[in-house]
């Protein structure tokens, strides 16, 4: 199956919801002025976000349109075209860092599929042969080592742990130091799901982040944040929470196949310009990917 095919089908139900809206709104008879305002509404609904939608909706009024070339063949095509100029720039695999030990730290509030993205994610890294493992900082949460172990072991990928109720900083320091020792250069250190309003949850990641340092002055070098779509306009809070404690530097989007408002990854990559890694179409191991802007909209416009 190809990359395309794979977008189309995880994306199927914002693409319904795209397609339906997007007909019904051009198939009444109505001035371009009521049609504008329909798509506004519908846009903001979908969760696209206020700035993308008028930033879309400008290109239009700037066309200067009668009401005959005003349709939804004209419309799409704007509406592809600065899709595509909002997420290009926020295409990005490169997880392949020229550096003796990569490390990479993955964050995300509660049920976001942390966890089980990591394993997804080793499972790509060991693809692209990389000698890879996983430090179990997630150590307070019930089930969760055992959780991890499991997502791993599928692909082979061993895990640092420690007894549950560890220090999860001491885990990722020790899982760092163990790395280096055993010559693995992809270190990713899972860490638990937190709210931004938990103040000692917080300190406590930026305790993960001030400790690897002294396993390596350079680490982290990735801090990335897993979302889940179905959130809607709560995971920009998110990124805005994480990000006035650490540099995030990359998005994972999870669940896109669960939701039908796929147009938040459009008001994240307008806001916040991070590079997007991946999203996640499917419940299966190969159901994470590379983020391909061109795809995911030609998947969401079909």
């Amino acid at each position: 199956m190809s990359l395309l095919q794979k977008f189309t089908d995880g994306l199927k139900k914002t693409s319904d919801d795209f397609k339906g809206n997007i007909n019904n709104i051009f198939n009444k008879s109505k001035p371009p002025e009521e049609i504008l305002s329909d798509l506004e509404d519908f846009m903001i609904s979908s969760d696209i976000g206020l700035i993308s939608t008028e930033k879309i909706l400008n290109k239009v009024k700037e066309k200067k349109f009668d009401k005959q070339l005003f349709n939804k063949e004209s419309f799409l095509k704007i509406l592809r075209d600065e899709m595509i100029s909002i997420l290009k720039p926020c295409e990005s695999n490169n997880l392949d860092k020229n550096t003796k030990l990569q490390s990479i730290i993955v964050c995300g509030v509660n049920g976001t599929g942390k966890t089980t993205t990591v394993g997804k994610l080793s499972k790509i890294l060991k693809n692209m042969n990389k000698k890879i493992i996983v430090g179990a900082c997630d150590t307070f949460r019930a089930a969760a080592i055992d959780q991890l172990e499991k997502v791993c072991n599928k692909n082979n990928v061993e895990v640092f742990k420690s007894n549950e109720g560890a220090d999860p900083a001491s885990v990722a320091y020790k899982t760092m130091e163990y790395a280096l020792s055993n010559k693995f250069n992809t270190c990713i250190i899972d860490t638990a799901g937190r709210l931004h309003n938990k103040k000692n949850l917080m300190d406590e990641f930026s305790k993960i982040i001030r400790v690897i340092k002294k396993v390596d002055e350079n680490a982290p070098h990735e801090i990335i944040i897993v979302l889940d779509a179905t959130t809607g306009q709560n995971a920009m809070n998110q990124v805005t929470e994480f990000n006035k404690i650490c540099n995030l530097s990359g998005i994972i989007m999870t669940k896109l196949d669960g939701t039908a408002k796929g147009g938040v990854l459009i008001s994240i990559s307008q806001k916040f310009k991070l590079p997007i890694y991946a999203i996640g179409i499917g419940e299966q191991p190969e159901d994470l990917h590379f983020f391909d802007a061109e795809k995911f909209v030609e998947a969401l416009l079909r």
